[in-house]
């Protein structure tokens, strides 16, 4: 077997304070993989550690601890020179095109700007062939190649900065909230290309966003993360059919949902403030706030166990529940309520 494109092992990401010794804790031990032509959704609240994450991966931010494999080779430690050489394989798609695109520069120098520096051997005439099949396949017009990032919209900004981003045919794309910023109609546009961009050419993608319908929409699994960790690891299908974690279903009982025939999950709610960032709790970051919440919550973190299929959840209740022989899988997909009347039985009894 092949190894992933990408290895995320027990990354941890912290920023110092000014004047002070204390830290914020961005991202806590992160550990996921993904797959070629695989589209891996990593969601939560903003402030969770989404985008810490993708930096980190890119070296755009360098890591405090933890192991990044890219194709199987530890680029954790590397310098930067060595790093240089993954640059074209490994790309970037920001949230906000207009302020990631150079404004003095048309669109075709900015879809130029990577062959220049990363395929030399294009003369210009090839790199004008390069530029014009780049803009074809993000579905751009030729005359747009000579418009400047402000006398365009939203969309086709960002076709520009995705046509860049995959002009050195890289094998994982780190898409930053790609369409936060566009208009509904644009929005639906660029996911279109990009699951089409994907089918083509087998890119990886790690799809960073709030917007879970989106998530669920463009993703083979998703990872949701609270308060710089993962809490929960799934396919599509099981995160937003059978979620496990109080946060997971809490979070995407909040969805609002444009298709009424589309299975979901009772209200769910969670109560109390986010703890700090720079003062975590000793044990379950949720306990705080948890319905569920037992004693040792409170003492020690939940390790992230798996529940088969390759859905893995960090929660201690859960973990009971198996340890009792009592966690019914199948229950759960058919029935959110079969796990809340388990929570019910089990107060009475224990």
């Amino acid at each position: 077997m092949t190894a992933p494109v990408l290895e995320v092992k027990d990354l941890v990401k912290h920023f110092p304070l000014k004047h002070s010794r204390a830290v914020v804790h961005a991202v806590t031990g992160v550990s996921f993989g993904i797959e070629r032509g695989e589209t891996l959704g990593l969601v939560g609240e903003s402030g969770s550690g989404k985008t810490t994450v993708g930096r980190c991966i890119l070296r755009l931010i360098e890591p405090t601890d933890g192991t990044l494999l890219f194709k199987g080779e530890d680029i954790t430690h590397i310098s930067q020179e060595e790093f240089r050489r993954h640059r074209p394989k490994m790309q970037m798609v920001f949230q906000d095109p207009y302020d990631s695109l150079d404004p003095r520069q048309n669109a075709s120098d900015i879809v130029a700007e990577p062959l220049l520096l990363w395929q030399k051997d294009l003369d210009n005439a090839g790199r004008h062939r390069r530029v014009q099949e780049l803009a074809e396949t993000v579905k751009m017009r030729y005359e747009q190649l000579e418009q400047y990032p402000h006398q365009m919209s939203g969309g086709e900004q960002q076709r520009v900065g995705i046509a860049k981003a995959i002009a050195t045919e890289p094998d994982l794309l780190v898409l930053d909230e790609p369409t936060s910023s566009l208009d509904p109609s644009a929005h639906a546009e660029i996911i279109r290309l990009l699951i089409e961009l994907q089918q083509e050419f087998g890119f990886s993608y790690l799809f960073i966003s709030h917007d879970l319908m989106t998530v669920r929409h463009i993703s083979h699994r998703v990872a949701i993360m609270y308060l710089s960790q993962l809490i929960e690891v799934g396919t599509t299908q099981q995160i937003f059919e059978a979620p496990q974690h109080p946060y997971s279903r809490s979070l995407l009982s909040s969805v609002l949902y444009p298709d009424p025939k589309l299975k979901r999950p009772r209200t769910y709610t969670l109560s109390g403030e986010i703890p700090s960032p720079i003062d975590l709790p000793k044990g379950c970051y949720l306990y705080s706030r948890c319905p569920m919440a037992e004693p040792r919550c409170q003492q020690s973190a939940p390790p992230m166990i798996g529940l088969g299929d390759g859905h893995r959840v960090a929660c201690f209740r859960v973990t009971r529940l198996n340890e009792l022989g009592e966690y019914d899988y199948a229950v759960t997909v058919a029935s959110w309520s079969g796990m809340d009347r388990e929570l019910a039985r089990e107060s009475t009894t224990i």
